[in-house]
């Protein structure tokens, strides 16, 4: 009994009284982004959108139908739709997931908010830890998002619309959904 002590405090492990946050577990994933199925094609177009793994949001590129996506809104539901769709094989197989609800819906701006805004059609505190990010990461640079790579974007009660950037921040802590975006009028 008394080896085990011994080799138990030898290990170099100590009890606190206070939480120790040491990161994520180890991976066995990759998180190394497959490539689109194949190279974009007539009447293919090549995108990215950002997947959770190992708890972050890192982008993947897809390919989609060209010319389907002829203003803002339709460009945010077409992104939309591919964050709300299952990962391919390879995505999988690399660990990527969607933390996209199937249920959740774009739509247009409300009277009063920006011209560029989108609204989303739960609360900000409704969605995931990484859905916003995955979003926000997706829409930003796109025509879904102004000209300086950043998203406007409401949700469905009466805040006003906030301004998102995609930040390291927002693609590697969960949390920091729930502090991001700057509002505007």
């Amino acid at each position: 009994m008394a080896a085990l002590a011994a080799a138990l405090t030898a290990c170099g492990i100590r009890p606190t009284s206070v939480p120790v946050d040491a990161g994520a577990a180890p991976s066995r994933v990759s998180c190394e982004a497959p490539q689109a199925t194949a190279s974009p094609t007539t009447g293919r177009t090549a995108i990215q959108v950002y997947l959770v793994c190992s708890a972050q949001v890192s982008a993947v590129r897809r390919l989609v139908p060209d010319g389907v996506a002829q203003s803002r809104l339709a460009t945010a539901r077409l992104l939309l739709a591919e964050l709300q769709s299952r990962a391919g094989t390879e995505e999988t197989a690399a660990g990527f997931i969607s933390d996209v609800p199937g249920d959740l819906d774009v739509s247009g701006p409300r009277k009063g908010d920006p011209a560029d805004a989108l609204r989303l059609s739960v609360e900000k505190d409704e969605l995931p830890s990484f859905a916003l990010a995955q979003i926000v990461c997706t829409f930003a640079g796109t025509a879904a998002g102004s000209t300086d790579r950043t998203v406007v974007l409401g949700f469905s009660g009466t805040a006003a619309a906030r301004r998102f950037s995609c930040t390291s921040d927002l693609r590697t802590l969960p949390d920091a959904a729930q502090t991001a975006g700057t509002a505007v009028k």
